[in-house]
């Protein structure tokens, strides 16, 4: 088996489908910009969202590089192990619609803090909940801007620095022109441009295999160096605890990501957040099936010769696309790869921009216009503000994705972001809504006790210390989940008893009557 090279040369083919992609959020990017006047409409894309629209945006939100790249680079390289990762994240949306969707609605204006705001001291509430939001969107958006440089660096020949830069760049006009609205819609069409390549993908696929998915796991174990091990677990997490962390991770992060958070500010009322959630599971439900086919495809088709060529997993489902397509130099490998690669493009650049949007909330809305400005600020002035964030932010961004490289695998570098989510947004946001003795000392503790027990592992994890390739780490464990969840748990549930603030308790029932019936939410 031939090793496939996509950085032997530049893809024009890939470049014209990039450009066409471009063209078209950009002017969708353009249309928004003339309707984004108030801070309604930049951050909840003035609540006129549909269920069903709010639903692909949700899918196109959480459909990111991780998922299209790097969970089938993982299941690629370590068979069965990438797919209980991928089955975790599939089973995440259970928590979201359970517990936090309608209620969320009903409570929120804008962001997560406004939830725990409602019942708790304004200024230490949502400067807490800012910290958490910055943190989780900052790791999550440098995995997803990683994937956009590997990806433009092996398609257009040029350097992943520029890559990443480029990146971006297109982000920035996303977020600073067009806000939430331009964001949504980009999120809508990159949602059916995903599900509709994934589906020409898995049909090319196992039409190879006479449409018989046994055979295609027959062949994937016969290119496994060590055969029938592709299909057991301990491939990529010899220790099960580092399997079981990295799925809590996923299992509960979902419901602590701020910019899917946020999703549900965009719709007019709680049914249709419920109906989103419908929909959003349906499409990545099929859309994991078609994830799990693809990568179990890569390593039937592309074999071990491709692992070195797919940098670190992330170009396995290009790498695929090409040889499905006839093979590398070939007008149908290139038209493929170049169509395929555009789409998980479009697929990050949505990503990131929701990302941002959610950071630039929390530190406008969260802590200029209320901890700062203590509420005298007009909404032309937070959304100047959030703007101004959101350039600061994607310029940090830039320069921290080219510093961590291009060899993380970007489903990794998710992880750890989910872990940061449910270990600091989840708690506090669980114990406002369901704990009427819950105060705000338990809020900052909880947030702050889980956000810095999730950055400390992950800071002296293998993944980080003292590198990717390297032994000798302080903590064995790969993801810090299991541990900082429970942290962040524990130092809500002891800075609340350890404390007193009656006005918390007195709140908690009309948060709760508005959360259930939605009487007082913002429309």
């Amino acid at each position: 088996m031939t090793v496939l090279a996509l950085s032997s040369g530049v893809n024009e083919l890939a470049l014209v489908v990039f450009a066409i992609v471009l063209a078209i959020t950009l002017g969708i990017t353009y249309w928004a910009a003339k309707r984004v006047t108030s801070a309604k409409e930049f951050w909840a894309a003035g609540r006129g969202i549909s269920g069903v629209q709010n639903g692909f945006a949700m899918a196109g939100d959480y459909l990111s590089a991780s998922t299209f790249l790097g969970f089938a680079g993982l299941i690629f390289l370590y068979g069965l192990d990438g797919w209980i990762g991928l089955a975790a994240a599939a089973a995440s949306f259970i928590p979201m619609v359970l517990l936090l969707a309608e209620r969320m609605r009903n409570a929120g204006k804008f962001t997560m803090a406004d939830v725990l705001a409602f019942r708790l001291k304004a200024g230490p509430a949502r400067m807490a909940a800012a910290m958490g939001t910055l943190a989780v969107s900052f790791v999550y958006l440098v995995a997803q801007m990683v994937g956009a440089g590997v990806l433009l660096q092996a398609l257009a020949g040029i350097d992943f620095a520029l890559s990443v830069a480029l990146t971006g760049a297109f982000m920035l006009v996303y977020v600073v022109l067009g806000g939430m609205l331009a964001t949504t819609w980009v999120q809508i069409i990159k949602a059916g441009l995903l599900m509709s390549a994934g589906v020409v993908l898995t049909v090319l696929l196992l039409a190879k295999v006479n449409f018989n998915p046994f055979e295609l796991f027959s062949r994937a174990t016969d290119q496994y160096p060590d055969g029938d091990a592709y299909l057991t677990s301990g491939q990529q997490f010899p220790n099960a605890i580092n399997g079981i962390s990295f799925g809590l991770a996923l299992l509960l992060g979902t419901a602590g990501l701020p910019h899917m958070l946020m999703r549900f500010f965009t719709v007019p009322d709680a049914k249709a957040a419920r109906s989103s959630i419908g929909w959003a599971v349906l499409l990545i439900g099929i859309f994991f099936i078609m994830t799990m086919i693809s990568g179990v495809g890569a390593r039937a088709l592309l074999g071990q010769d491709a692992v070195e060529a797919s940098a670190g997993g992330n170009l396995a489902t290009p790498l695929l696309a090409e040889e499905l397509g006839g093979g590398a130099g070939t007008v149908g490998g290139d038209l493929f790869v170049a169509i395929i690669s555009a789409v998980a493009f479009a697929t990050i650049l949505a990503v990131v921009a929701g990302l941002v949007i959610a950071a630039s909330g929390a530190v406008a809305h969260d802590l200029w216009a209320t901890v700062i400005r203590k509420g005298s600020s007009d909404e032309r002035e937070q959304v100047r503000v959030g703007r101004i964030v959101s350039l600061s932010l994607g310029v940090l961004a830039i320069i921290v994705s080219i510093l961590a490289g291009e060899e993380f695998n970007v489903s990794i570098l998710v992880g750890l972001a989910f872990a940061v989510a449910a270990s600091a947004n989840l708690p506090a946001l669980l114990c406002a809504l369901f704990w009427p003795r819950f105060n705000t000392t338990g809020a900052v503790a909880g947030v702050l006790g889980g956000l810095l027990t999730a950055t400390i592992l992950i800071l002296l994890s293998p993944a980080v210390w003292p590198g990717p390739d390297s032994e000798g780490s302080p903590v064995a464990l790969a993801n810090p989940a299991i541990i900082s969840i429970p942290a962040g748990f524990l130092c809500c549930w002891l800075g609340t008893v350890l404390s007193r603030e009656r006005a918390a308790e007195g709140t908690y029932h009309e948060l709760f009557v508005r959360s259930e019936v939605g009487l007082g939410a913002e429309r």
